[in-house]
């Protein structure tokens, strides 16, 4: 069995992102004044989930190749 490094990478880009996300989002609001009132956390959270769901995405399509190359051959 060979494991696509994205699947996992993916997933914890994913989940790491989530709760960044959800600290932003949920988080109080005074701690975004000496970063100018931008809520970084919201943001970076954001990044790390669509960079997490691209992984896994990739992983899936390169899982689905590989198996449909084997079962050609």
């Amino acid at each position: 069995m060979k494991l696509d490094i994205r699947l996992p990478l993916g997933l914890l880009f994913l989940v790491f992102g989530l709760l960044l996300g959800s600290f932003g989002l949920f988080g109080t609001k005074t701690i975004y004044d000496r970063s100018l009132g931008i809520n970084i956390n919201l943001w970076w959270g954001i990044v790390m989930l669509v960079f997490g769901l691209v992984m896994l995405l990739m992983g899936r399509r390169g899982e689905r190749r590989a198996a449909a190359e084997g079962e050609g051959h």
